[in-house]
């Protein structure tokens, strides 16, 4: 948890969270208009979203392999077979 990769992959993960809570806001009004959205809406739900990635990647670096903030297993992530 304290390496630069670690950051580097949780930063990448909370900014594709915060771009899909971002996308939830718009797609959940009956239409998006740039002018006549409710920005602070949308950059709620994106600053949330970012926040809870961050949150879910550090509870999971001490359960992971390397201490990444994933706990899909090592073995998977390099394309060897399950099971």
């Amino acid at each position: 948890m304290f390496t630069r990769v670690f950051w580097i992959q949780t930063i990448e993960r909370a900014i594709k969270s915060a771009a899909q809570g971002a996308l939830l806001a718009i797609g959940a009004s009956e239409g998006f208009n740039l002018f006549e959205s409710d920005l602070s809406v949308t950059l709620g739900f994106a600053l949330g979203a970012a926040v809870l990635s961050v949150l879910t990647s550090l509870v999971s670096a001490p359960i992971s392999q390397k201490g990444t903030p994933s706990i899909v297993p090592e073995s998977v992530m390099n394309g060897e077979p399950v099971g």
